[in-house]
């Protein structure tokens, strides 16, 4: 039996992983979270009523500030785990752009708070850096970034990732820690926060309100991305964790530190996701496109990452987008507490 640290365990995605694991696996799971504004620990309730007593004894919550040391007292708590998985992290671009060595504070230096702890453990199997599609920054038209492509941050929140992501990669090579990075594309499912894109367009689709939808500077078109569920990304964690003795192909620049991308099963504009909401719902989409870079300074028309890597090794989501986005908007209509009112 493993055990497990998740690091932003009451946050959107580690509580779909959290679930996923508790139900597929036998391991014990500790979570650290300090529970900020991405922070719910009523996901952590919710997710909970579906398991058993014994089920739900295999997790257990402690309250610590990654921008703090991790001190004896909280390594007590901790113990000794098999596999960290790295997932907290601030993530809201707008208040990057407003407050950006916030970003460096919880995103850096929480990661090499981290990364401190974890290079003592003595059986330490994996330790997984969760970044961002955002670090590529803008895909034109026609390029979908390998793991290994170069950094490009349009904004402060990518950087801080991007920054994190490089102290991990120094880490794996000069103390020779088992340090696993994964990108994820745009995420979305259950209980998401509802000021993010999907549940924003399913309360005002509901409410009868108008979709602002952001485009280019002509307004003709919408921006687009590779929208996976938090479910998806749970089972491909799932798999690159159950890879045995992985070495990733080619030189690059001799880097040791496997990479790997969650992908969306389909890249789709923005426009046609809100227009897909709309007919879930059974209604006509009011929408405005709006020009991007005017209306949002640092963020991007397009991101696009490429999937080949895990679907050459076996792994790719198993259901489509259009069955995703329709099983969230039911559930979200019938769960309404987790949008915003009228």
């Amino acid at each position: 039996m493993k055990n497990v640290l998740i690091t932003g365990g009451a946050g959107f995605i580690a509580h779909h992983i959290i679930a996923h694991m508790i139900k597929n696996t036998n391991w014990n799971i500790i979570t650290i979270d300090r529970l900020d504004i991405s922070g719910n620990l009523n996901r952590l309730h919710d997710i909970l009523k579906d398991f058993s007593i014994n089920e739900k004894k295999r997790l257990k919550i402690v309250f610590h500030d990654l921008k703090a040391e991790i001190n004896s007292q909280i390594k007590s708590e901790v113990g000794n785990p098999d596999i960290i998985l790295h997932l907290a992290a601030a993530s809201h671009v707008d208040r990057s752009i407003k407050y950006p060595l916030e970003f460096v504070h919880d995103n850096v230096l929480g990661t090499v708070n981290l990364l401190n702890f974890a290079k003592e453990l003595k059986k330490l199997e994996k330790f997984v850096y969760f970044s961002t599609d955002e670090i590529f920054g803008n895909a034109p038209e026609g390029i979908s970034y390998k793991e290994y492509d170069r950094y490009n941050s349009t904004n402060p929140y990518s950087a801080s990732k991007a920054a994190a992501e490089e102290f991990c990669v120094a880490y794996e090579n000069t103390y020779k820690m088992p340090i696993y990075i994964t990108h994820t594309m745009n995420v979305f499912g259950e209980r998401q926060h509802p000021e993010k894109f999907i549940p924003m367009v399913i309360q005002k689709v509901r409410d009868n309100k108008k979709v602002i939808v952001h485009a280019n500077k002509d307004k003709t078109k919408a921006g687009s991305r590779h929208y996976i569920h938090a479910q998806d990304v749970a089972d491909g964690l799932m798999f690159i964790l159950n890879l045995k003795n992985y070495t990733h192909k080619g030189d690059f620049g001799n880097a040791k530190c496997p990479k790997f991308n969650l992908v969306g099963p389909e890249e789709i504009d923005n426009l046609t996701l809100a227009q897909m909401i709309a007919k879930v719902q059974s209604k006509d989409l009011i929408y405005e496109l709006v020009d991007n870079h005017s209306s949002r300074p640092g963020h991007d028309l397009r991101y696009s990452l490429s999937p080949k890597l895990l679907q050459e090794l076996g792994w790719q989501p198993k259901i489509k987008l259009s069955q995703r986005i329709e099983e969230v908007v039911k559930w979200s209509l019938e769960n309404k507490r987790w949008l915003l009112e009228n």
